[in-house]
């Protein structure tokens, strides 16, 4: 490919609505431009990377007996009411109505698609398992689009479905798609994490995460050296010991806190640490408001709340229910004297001499202790995990970091095929729901989130599968006939040997093509110039590195193709 006739459109000003390195970088490197809030086009070189990821990924679902498809985008209402999802789904679902006032929704997901696709066309035992998958534009109305195509209206996912027989088999099968997905990260180059994950949306018994490392993440993961590792919704946390615990003799007293609502607000005025409040949170559990107790040092886990509660969604209660339950806005409300139902995560415990809401306006109380003063009905694992906290498996101190989910695996059991009505014959000739294995990986996604890991000051560095070409030779002068007619000779016969190679062929100064290059990350570059040439040489450098090396114009064409076959980066699961 020649850079002249390539729509490589660079930018060398960051753009002001980028929010995050990737969304900078692709912007900039000329792999997408913006459409509209959350739409982006995909311009050739980005469109390049993304189809490498899409090939990776093909290549490890057919080694694991996938099947591909093509499936509509667009999706019926009365398939995703027979699910219930129609109505749970919230405004994230991009639903619309056709000329005849017939309703659809652009899909996020295919579940229901797929399993009607099944139950129409598999009838026996023999038949299983069966495992489809597909590449597709999916659908989500986010509220606020951000950070590129991290969190996109549109993205580009592939998502498999697996049909069994029974449980047995899909956990067998399960465990093949998690080892491919390995395999698919590694290949990509990628240091990454599988973690325990919550199931969301999408339901099932349980799933798994893919999480590559990076600072810039959205979501914390907790891990430990034993193995164990979840995302901070999803770890289990157990009960604190409680034997040393002294808790204070002091009685309950009222202390004025004018306009101080927070933990940070409240602490400066009782000179307590905020290990020692008690953060009174009222929801709605469904329709039913609920008074939850959480340590002033920690989050409330909404799934854990949620599958404590076995109800379809938790959010935070108005001011009006704060009021008629507690008597006070909200950042006054607290468990001594209230009459709410009250379910209190395990921390609370280990409060000695706590801080609470007083439930009056500018009223907090201080000597709270739990037992003594207020009765939770029960306590549970009901908060988000943090670095320190002792690891579920083996009681060691879990490591915390952030991550970018780019793959999501899902024990679906039968939720799909009993409310669909989704049966095989066994055996016996009897009628059982199909058990089913959910596996997604957004593929734009890990396109931006390779870029979060691999980037430098100076822009983009591609792990060699995928990016969007494997070498570029870079002519300092093209007016000049011997620097022109060397880069010619090598791109030829880059060509010959069958890589894929980019000319920067442009009437550009040296200054402007260096840039470019270290901008678009291309793994290996041959810079042609006039002074080397004259010593029968060139220069050779690897975008990871900031040496490079001058080599011989007969052996630089070998040169290449030999480092091509080394790892230029060694991806990992990170341990």
């Amino acid at each position: 490919m020649r850079f002249s006739k390539s729509f490589i459109p660079t930018l060398r000003e960051v753009p002001s609505e980028a929010e995050t390195v990737s969304h900078r970088l692709m912007l900039r490197a000329g792999l997408i431009r913006k459409l509209a809030a959350g739409i982006y086009e995909w311009l050739p070189a980005g469109l390049k990377v993304l189809k490498r990821v899409e090939q990776i990924i093909r290549e490890e679902m057919n080694k694991v007996d996938g099947q591909e498809v093509w499936l509509p985008q667009l999706h019926p209402k009365n398939l995703w009411e027979e699910t219930g999802r129609w109505g749970v789904y919230g405004k994230e679902l991009m639903r619309l109505k056709d000329r005849k006032d017939a309703e659809f929704c652009l899909a996020p997901t295919a579940e229901e698609v797929i399993t009607d696709l099944v139950r129409r066309e598999v009838r026996s035992y023999r038949s299983l398992p069966l495992m489809l998958y597909q590449f597709g534009v999916k659908y989500r109305d986010e509220i606020r689009p951000r950070f590129g195509i991290m969190r996109a209206r549109e993205f580009y996912m592939k998502d498999a479905y697996s049909f069994h027989a029974d449980d047995a088999d899909v956990e067998r099968y399960y465990e093949r798609v998690v080892e491919a997905y390995k395999r698919i990260f590694t290949r990509c180059g990628l240091t990454f994490r599988p973690v325990e994950a919550e199931s969301g949306a999408i339901g099932g018994s349980f799933s798994h995460e893919f999480m590559v490392l990076a600072e810039s993440g959205e979501e914390g993961i907790v891990s430990c050296s034993c193995g164990y590792a979840a995302n901070v919704e999803r770890a289990e946390l157990p009960p604190p010991s409680t034997q040393a615990v002294q808790a204070t003799s002091e009685k309950l007293k009222e202390v004025i806190t004018p306009n101080a609502s927070s933990v940070e607000a409240v602490a400066k005025i009782v000179n307590q640490p905020a290990n020692q409040f008690i953060k009174a949170l009222i929801v709605m559990a469904d329709e039913t408001p609920v008074m939850i107790l959480i340590r002033g040092d920690h989050e409330l886990n909404e799934a854990k709340l949620q599958r404590l509660l076995k109800v379809q969604k938790v959010v935070k209660a108005n001011e009006a229910t704060y009021t008629q339950l507690s008597g006070s806005p909200v950042g006054f409300a607290g468990p001594v004297g209230s009459k709410a139902r009250m379910i209190a995560d395990h921390s609370i415990k280990t409060i000695t001499d706590g801080v609470a809401g007083g439930n009056k306006k500018d009223i907090h109380l201080i000597h709270v202790v739990p037992e003594r003063d207020f009765k939770p009905e029960q306590y549970a694992d009901l908060r988000k995990a943090a670095a320190g906290d002792p690891c579920p498996r083996c009681g060691k101190p879990m490591t915390y970091a952030r991550g970018i989910e780019v793959g999501h695996t899902f024990k679906l059991g039968t939720k799909y095929s009993d409310s669909m009505k989704a049966t095989y014959l066994d055996d016996q000739k009897k009628a059982r729901p199909f058990v089913m294995g959910c596996y997604g990986i957004g593929v734009s996604r890990v396109v931006a989130a390779c870029i979060e890991q691999c980037h430098d000051e100076n822009g983009i560095v591609w792990p060699a599968a995928l990016a969007p070409w494997a070498v570029e030779i870079i002519p300092l002068n093209m007016s000049n006939d011997a620097v022109k007619k060397t880069a010619e000779d090598l791109y030829q016969q880059a060509l010959s040997a069958g890589l894929d190679v980019l000319l920067d062929d442009r009437d550009e100064t040296a200054g402007v093509k260096l840039k470019d290059s270290d901008l678009i990350g291309i793994p290996l570059r041959l810079v042609v110039g006039e002074r080397k040439i004259a010593e029968g040489k060139v220069e050779l450098r690897q975008r990871r590195q900031k040496d490079s090396e001058d080599i011989a114009v007969a052996a630089a064409l070998a040169k290449v193709q030999y480092l091509l076959t080394q790892p230029l980066k060694q991806a990992s699961q990170s341990e």
